[in-house]
């Protein structure tokens, strides 16, 4: 699921290993469990490479030739990597409760039960086959059978409920004025490409894209059911009909600024905003009657909801509606549909085959059951030393960031005792939560694989509006503990890092401490970093959305973001396409924060620089400053198709890996003094962009 606000986890990566959809998750074709990749070697090196011209090139250039692109992948690099080896590891756990579901008398809804459960009712493909569209059946004659727009109202709030992304979204999100509660949220939604400029932008590629959608959701109607010709028809008027939510969208670069998606209504302004779009009744269907207020995060595109309403016939609503269930369900279904349903997400991404079945499957139950499959994951395989490895860690970066605010010559001491106060309330959640998530209430059989999982969607809309109106619960995770991601939530004020990124080659506890503080302690410095970025910054200790500088700090602090933001603004991908500077701006501020934060905590924990010389045999002849760069810069190894890439400076507010490397070191003078770079090398940068 998209984030409506853009900005509520501030995660490392784009994506984890897994996928709701089970489109994009890596994974292998075997069973046996691949060894762990290592933090580095001399053999992920391109020694003809200069590292004054390109550290990239020179850091991963030897791991990016022996790692090819596999026909199932649209990116391959150390994430998808780990991803691979932590998916084997889930897939045992699945098959060993999938075939003692089939053998034992258990309790039918046990969650062991419900783990092999859904796993062998994704992967029985001959029943798959056999169905068809028929599981779907009575949920499109519900939507065949809309007579009003009573009627109407009340089937979308059904399909929102079971994941579907119709016409809108609502959910729960802490009030940023006061961070203590949780309040309802409406955001925009309803498109079915993968952002509002695929609708809006006129250049060949977007137009390409947009034949190529009209063409695919005609096919998928087709499947269902419907004629040559009119499937033809009503997929050019679901095109008209989302281009008109996308033209009303916010964009993502706007969406950053939490103070554009903030908009608490009562119900008369609500009855303002969208006469036609009756909210009682709609919180009555979603069983919050006794809302009185809102956050409506894009009010603009709430009224474009309204008119739409009003504007369209029920035959209109009744297609579209079609098509969004269609989307949501069709990687769930008999074969057609999958193969349909891949056939267009390669346009956008290059993939050239599908995944295997059994990793599409590991990535819709990691959805559905992730804390679930997740308990078991870190009994076997995240140890308690790891633990206590990484906070100690975690705890220097912590350290090194309270010196440097207490030494920056630009800050005054007002703002300055805001920031210290503000790192010292963080919240630290490593590995795995205290309190496992419950499934009792969620039902699982061996039945129709994609009921399966509709009723985890549901189960899961139905957990989260069940906050609103209740105290926030800051124990809660955003992410299981098998994810190979980490993030910073600035409503918490804390960072959490799985037990799925806490592995090599981020994490080894045997590697020599460069290493381990130029992976995973980038990594950490890079999350604390979000608490500050442009966007955490607007965040207080508690999580509120309150102002803590002065003035003048303030506009400094901005004209340092805004360098980074011109920076990255300059550099390309594939084909030349420059990245959108203010969509990255945040993570590319986290990544230069992390590194030069993480350097600062390794030099301050050497004991003795002379006894901290790693085995050369095993390392190569690298100084331990070289190697906490190399450590750093190998984290982001990676190959991308182009067609990936080109999505990805539309949708992702991370820079590419080769810009998060070279474009965050270009500005660590650290990092030119390790490896002895001339100052009118293309990795010095002429004006370092200095911040923390």
């Amino acid at each position: 699921m998209s984030d409506p606000l853009c900005f509520a986890l501030a995660g490392l990566c784009l994506v984890s290993f897994t996928s709701s959809r089970g489109r994009a998750a890596p994974g292998a074709t075997t069973k046996e469990t691949p060894l762990s990749p290592p933090v580095f070697s001399p053999a992920d090196l391109d020694r003809s490479a200069d590292p004054a011209q390109d550290f990239f090139q020179f850091a991963n250039g030897g791991w990016n030739k022996a790692n090819p692109l596999p026909e199932d992948y649209s990116r391959w690099g150390t994430f998808t990597l780990l991803g691979k080896r932590n998916q084997q590891l889930l897939r045992a756990i699945l098959e060993e409760a999938a075939a003692k579901a089939e053998t034992s008398g258990r309790e039918a809804q046990s969650e062991e039960r419900k783990i092999g459960d859904f796993y062998a009712s994704g992967m029985d493909t001959a029943a798959l086959n056999a169905a068809g569209i028929e599981p779907l059946r009575s949920e499109l004659d519900r939507i065949q059978a809309i007579d009003s727009r009573q009627v109407l109202l009340r089937e979308i709030t059904h399909l929102q409920a079971l994941g579907v992304n119709a016409l809108f979204g609502f959910g729960q999100m802490q009030d940023f004025t006061d961070s203590t509660q949780v309040i309802g949220v409406a955001h925009q939604g309803g498109l079915g490409l993968p952002d509002r400029d695929y609708y809006l932008n006129q250049d060949d590629k977007a137009k390409a894209v947009r034949a190529a959608y009209v063409a695919h959701v005609a096919a998928m109607l087709g499947l269902a059911g419907e004629n040559k010709d009119t499937a033809q028809t009503a997929a050019a008027r679901i095109l008209e009909f989302e281009t008109a939510l996308a033209r009303a969208s916010m964009s993502r670069i706007d969406r950053r600024n939490p103070h554009n998606v903030y908009h608490p209504m009562d119900l008369a302004r609500l009855r303002t905003l969208t006469p036609h779009l009756t909210w009682p009744e709609y919180f009555a269907l979603v069983d919050v009657p006794d809302l009185k207020s809102i956050n409506v995060a894009q009010p603009e595109f709430f009224q474009e909801v309204d008119r739409q309403l009003d504007g369209y016939s029920l035959d209109d609503w009744k297609t579209y509606l079609r098509w969004c269930l269609l989307d949501e369900a069709a990687p769930y279904l008999s074969d057609p549909f999958v193969d349909e349903d891949f056939k267009f997400s390669a346009v956008l991404s290059g993939a050239k085959q599908n995944l295997p079945r059994w990793q599409r499957v590991a990535a819709a139950e990691d959805h559905a059951l992730g804390f679930a499959v997740g308990k078991s994951f870190v009994a076997r395989y995240f140890p308690a030393s790891s633990k206590a490895q990484v906070l100690e860690i975690l705890h220097q970066i912590k350290a090194a960031l309270k010196d440097d605010l207490a030494q920056l010559p630009w800050m005054s001491p007002a703002t300055r005792e805001q920031a210290i106060r503000k790192l010292s309330l963080i919240e630290e959640k490593i590995g795995y939560p205290d309190t496992w998530r419950d499934y009792s209430k969620l039902r699982i059989d061996r039945g129709s694989y994609v009921m399966n999982v509709l009723r985890a969607n549901e189960f899961e809309h139905r957990r989260q509006l069940a906050k609103i109106g209740k105290p926030v619960d800051r124990t809660e995770w955003g992410m299981t503990p098998q994810t190979v991601n980490a993030y910073y939530n600035p409503s918490l004020n804390e960072i959490v890092f799985p037990a799925g990124i806490l592995q090599p080659p981020f994490f080894d506890p045997a590697a020599p401490a460069a290493l381990n503080y130029g992976a995973i302690g980038a990594v950490i410095g890079h999350e604390i970093t979000h608490g500050f970025d442009d966007q955490g910054c607007q965040f207080d200790g508690r999580g509120n959305l309150k102002n803590w500088w002065t003035e003048e700090d303030l506009k400094r602090f901005q004209a340092a973001t805004a360098a980074i933001s011109d920076q990255f603004a300059q550099y390309t991908v594939a084909g030349g396409v420059h990245l959108q500077g203010k969509l990255v701006t945040g993570e590319a501020v986290a990544d230069l924060g992390g590194v030069k934060l993480a350097w600062r905590a390794f030099q301050a924990t050497r004991p003795n620089p002379a006894q901290d010389t790693p085995d050369p045999r095993k390392y190569g002849d690298f100084t331990p400053a070289q190697l906490f760069f190399l450590g750093f810069a190998h984290v982001w190894a990676l190959n991308t198709r182009p067609e990936e890439a080109h999505r990805l400076v539309l949708v992702d507010p991370h820079p590419p890996a080769v810009w998060r490397v070279n474009g965050t070191l270009v500005n660590v003078p650290e990092f030119q003094k390790a490896f002895g770079i001339p100052d009118n090398s293309p990795m010095v940068h002429p004006k370092r962009a200095v911040i923390w």
